[in-house]
Order: C-alpha cells, then structure tokens, then sequence
C-alpha cells in the first residue's frame, strides 16, 4: 500500500520523464529519411487554399479533412520542409502518452497508467507513425482523449445527472454569492467558508471561482463529444469507434438494469438520455461532412488499392502492435511471443474482477477489428495504420498484466525488457528502414534536363513526391520542362491513379509529338500499368538513352538517336 502511495507521490514527474524520452524517440533523424508519397501528398494537399484543399480532398482522397487543416496552418508557420511537417506527428504522439496513464490510472491506479506510458514511448508501431506526415498519430491522440473522457463518466455516479447541470450550479454559485455544499458523490470535497471579513476582502471572498473539480463531469461530456468528433474527422474507418462506445455503453445500461448489480468495481452507466444527447451532439457536429463520407466511401468501393485480407494479415498487424514483426530466429521470436503470452495472462488475471474495464478495453480493442475484416467481405479496406488507436486498450491490458507484479523491482525489469526489446527494432529501423528516394530521381531529371523535355508520371500520384523536391531545383537553375500524368493528368481529370488501358496509347503518342527527349518516372506501376504499356509504348517510338534506379521506382530518358 505505501508503495503504491509513494508512486503515486512521484507519478506526475515521472510521466514527465516519459514523454520526453518518448518524444525524443519520436524525433530523433527525424529528417534522416526522405519524403514518400503518401506525405508529399499531404503536404500538398495542405499548400492550397482553404476551398480548394476541401475541393482536392472530396474529389481524390479518402480521408477526413481535420488533419490537413491543421497541417495548413502548421506549415503557414513552420514551413513544409521534412523535418518540420513531421513534427505535428510527432507532437501529437507524444501527447498520447500522459493520456493514456491517466486512463491507465482511472482504471486501475498509477502504477498501471506508468506502465502504459512507458509501453506506448517505447512503442516502435507509434515511433514509425510519428515519423510520417499523416493523419494516424492525430487519429490515437483524439480517440484517447475521448477514452479518457469515457472513462471519467463510466467513474463517476455523477454522470446520470442532466448534461449543463453542474455548469449551471457554477455559474449560479458565483454570481449569487452563496456557498457551494459539499458533494458527497465522489472524492473530492469543496465547501466554501467565509470567515469574519468586510468591505472588498468579503466581495472577492463571495465571488472566488469555485474548484474546477465541481464541474469536471461537464467538462467530461463535452471532452468526449469534441474528441469524438474529432477522431471521425480524422480518419473515415473511425465511424467504427462510437460504434464500439455504444456497444459497450449501451450494454452496460441494459446489464445493469437487468441484474440491478451493486458490484463496487462496475462502472456506473451514465442515464441513458444523456448518453443520447451526447450522440446526437456528435452526429450533429460530424454531419456536415457526412454527404461527403459517403461519397468518398462510394469511391472506395469502386476501387482501392489494399489487398484481401487473410488470417497472416491479421496475425501479422498484431505482431507489428507488438514489434514481434522484425525477422529474427525462430527462437528470439518465441521467446519474444511467449513473454507478451505471460504479460497478457497476467493482464487477464488482473481483470478477473474487474470484468467491466476488460470489456471496455476488449469492446474498443475488437470490435475495429471484426469491422474492418466484415466490411473487407466487400471491399478490402482492413490495414493496420488505420486500426493504430486500438493500441490503445491493448496496452493497458499489457500494462494490467506488468503491474500485476507483487514487486516494484519485477515491475521495472519487465518493463527493462520490453522497452529493451523495443529499443533494439527502432535502432534497425533508424538505420536502416528506407523510405522512398524521390530527391535522387527529382535530382537526376534536374542534372540531365534540357529545354522543353517532357516528363512522364504512370501514376498522377507519383507527380507529387517528385514535385515535392524538383521545384526546388527549377527554382534555382531555372529548369522549364512540361510534366504530364498517363494515361489522364491530375488537373485536368481529377483522378488521382487511372489504370492505364490500351485505350490510352494514342494519346500517349499524341503527347510525345513535339518532344525529341521524353522522361519516365515510373513508380507504383503494379497498381495504375500492371502491363507496362508506357514504357512499351514508349519504347516503340523513342530509343531508350539513360536509366537510374532509385528506392521506390526508376526514371528512364526516351530520345530520338
């Protein structure tokens, strides 16, 4: 018991401690690796204009427009050079980490929101996502402040109260002058005293702001609604998040009222009308974009690029939750399985009697899950970036399991081990993980270009990431070549990766009129020119003059001999 107090004690600074070492994983080389496509496609999309960016995001991409309208404004201030775009990824990662002890905390005291800390900074999943100019890290921020805030109504009995009750109390409270009673609902306690004063010590003494303790279940309803909201405004596969809240919530409501359980470790369902009023908040505030979801997942639907999934999918975005993923002998890698085999038992065992929180955890841990597989019946969309924020209630079980430890000194070696086992997959992945190369091809164009050559793209995509470096270039030496996507033109058509079809070969030749030196930077060709017809097309005209490989594609120069 005092061990736990004296953790208790010193938790604050010691999350402080985790976090930063946290965000230096985060941020370290953070540049090192060069822009892909994916971020150059985002950063793109945050360099335009307000309308034009919702206008570019409805028409080709598939995803909400929350993490680009912060990036915007990001790079207004900062910049869109590398290290700078992937530092709001960083952020926002980092900020996950005192998230989740408080949650870890709310459930089961400070010794397990610790462990859960110290898990999610050593986290190799999240160190990799960080380090990207996407939306995923933002996606766990925001769907771990709405957990939290969840957890703070299923903890409090005050959470059946009507919504706006205790702000109103706060307000009236202050401008009548009267005395707030103690509340004796909860832990904390606050009853104003006014001692013998007069003249303006008595005003200021009648009109001090009450704690903010007195209004902290208000201020946990509007958290979730807010956060909620803005987990569905990153990520479109997050309509799978209130549908996880309500299963579990609205299970509770149902139990509850079937077996009138008194079990002092079950959570308290809030009332059920305002459970509904907070949905209907959130439906309210993500409805604008709702016209525009469905379009987007109707886009989707005609076709998309992630595979099928299968049961090695599956397995195999588990282990990379776990760093289990990394190729190593076959007896590093069972005793690797076998050590987070015994941590998860001991998590269950610490859950025992606490069945309530392990259904929460396991509801928003599955339930993502079995949706994005069902809804792959129809169309593949289940990838493990999308499913990030599910780490979340995975590592609190983890982190039950590590704290379930008897002594302070297990604690800490187990979690030695496991962020060990961590830190050696993130120095692989700083050394030698490597992500598209696109300054070596924007840079070889840029050495070998002439006047009026024309450049190829077999993907509109592509184009982007190459950009992103070769305006750098036509900046400086004043390059001026003619850039061009094929089968159909970004601009022109709207369509970000048209497949390539021998329908399109004469345009293809139409374009190569009037250019002795045509350029082919051709990446991502398996998806939009699964039969190479540019480059057949291509070499039936012009002879084959230059080729240089780089990470991620290869860029070819046609000329006449």
């Amino acid at each position: 018991m005092n061990e736990e107090l004296d953790v208790e004690a010193f938790a604050p600074w010691l999350v402080v401690v985790i976090t930063l070492v946290g965000g230096f994983l985060r941020a370290f080389l953070l540049d090192a690796k060069g822009i892909w496509l994916d971020e150059a496609f985002s950063v793109w999309m945050a360099n335009h204009t307000l309308p034009d960016m919702l206008q570019w995001i409805v028409k080709i991409d598939q995803h909400p427009p929350l993490y680009y309208l912060l990036l915007h404004y990001w790079i207004a201030y900062f910049g869109d050079t590398p290290y700078y775009v992937r530092l709001l990824s960083v952020l926002f990662s980092a900020g996950t980490i005192p998230i989740i002890y408080l949650i870890g905390k709310r459930l089961s005291g400070a010794a397990m929101g610790l462990a859960a800390a110290v898990i999610l900074a050593f986290s190799l999943f999240h160190i990799y996502f960080a380090q990207e100019t996407r939306m995923y890290t933002l996606l766990t921020f925001n769907a771990a402040a709405a957990i939290y805030a969840l957890v703070r109504l299923l903890t409090d009995a005050r959470s059946a109260r009507p919504i706006g009750s205790q702000l109103r109390n706060y307000l009236h409270g202050w401008r009548s002058s009267e005395p707030l009673e103690p509340d004796n609902q909860r832990e904390f306690r606050y009853q104003g005293k006014i001692q013998d004063q007069s003249g303006w010590r008595a005003w200021v003494s009648l009109h001090r702001w009450p704690p903010i303790q007195t209004i902290e279940t208000d201020l946990a309803w509007v958290a979730f609604i807010v956060f909620s909201t803005a987990t569905l405004f990153t990520h479109n596969t997050s309509v799978l998040f209130p549908v996880a809240t309500n299963i579990f919530v609205l299970g509770l409501m149902l139990f509850r009222r079937m077996t009138h359980s008194g079990d002092a470790y079950a959570f308290q369902a809030p009332s059920f009308g305002n459970w509904v009023k907070a949905q209907i908040a959130i439906l309210l505030l993500w409805s604008p974009w709702m016209f525009f979801f469905i379009a987007q997942a109707s886009a989707v639907n005609r076709r998309f690029w992630i595979p099928e999934p299968t049961w090695e999918t599956v397995i195999q975005v588990i282990r990379s939750f776990l760093n289990a993923s990394a190729p190593l002998p076959a007896g590093q890698a069972t005793a690797i399985w076998s050590l987070y085999g015994l941590v998860l038992c001991l998590g269950l065992m610490h859950y025992r009697r606490r069945i309530p929180q392990f259904l929460l955890l396991m509801t928003l841990f599955a339930v993502p899950f079995l949706g994005e597989l069902i809804v792959s019946i129809w169309r593949p969309i289940f990838l493990g970036r999308t499913l990030i924020w599910t780490t979340i209630p995975l590592f609190l079980v983890l982190a039950a399991g590590v704290a379930q430890f008897r002594w302070r000194f297990l604690v800490i070696v187990m979690l030695g081990i496991l962020s060990t086992i961590n830190l050696f997959s993130a120095a692989d992945y700083y050394r030698f993980y490597q992500k598209e190369d696109w300054n070596t091809a924007a840079g070889y164009v840029a050495l070998f270009a002439e006047k009026d050559d024309l450049v190829l793209f077999n993907s509109n995509f592509v184009a982007i990431p190459f950009d992103y470096y070769f305006k750098t270039y036509e900046r400086l030496y004043s390059i001026h070549v003619e850039k061009q996507g094929v089968p159909l033109d970004l601009f022109d058509s709207g369509i970000s990766e048209p497949l390539m079809t021998t329908d399109d070969i004469p345009k293809l030749l139409s374009l190569l009129r009037g250019h002795d030196r045509v350029w082919l930077v051709y990446s991502h060709d398996s998806y939009t020119d699964p039969e190479g017809i540019v480059a057949q097309t291509l070499a039936s005209q012009r002879k084959l003059m230059q080729t240089r490989e780089f990470y991620g594609g290869q860029v070819q120069l046609y000329g006449t001999p």
